[in-house]
């Protein structure tokens, strides 16, 4: 983990970067419940939407550690989530 990530170089420790693993993933959890039933006002299935979430929080997450080795948390938009529903579908009467 060490020689991949170049924890010493950058003046950290695996101890370290898995409580701040934890601690990002505990902030952001909220995001898998609040995502889905936003979505979920449309009329889609909250269960595909939720797996979506995951999905895609995790594999936005694993990409940007690996590919751009950077310490970042990526997690879909919930501006963007609550326009789609709330804007073009409640406001300007379109079907998801």
């Amino acid at each position: 983990m060490d020689k991949f990530f170049k924890l010493r170089e950058h003046g950290t420790s695996f101890r370290t970067e898995l409580a701040a693993g934890v601690t990002t993933f505990f902030a952001m959890a909220y995001i898998v419940f609040v995502n889905p039933n936003t979505l979920g006002a449309t009329g889609m299935d909250q269960t595909a939407l939720m797996i979506a979430t995951c999905l895609s929080a995790a594999i936005g997450c694993f990409l940007t550690g690996i590919l751009a080795n950077v310490p970042f948390a990526q997690a879909p938009g919930m501006g963007l989530n609550a326009y789609f529903t709330y804007t073009l579908c409640f406001g300007m009467g379109y079907t998801w």
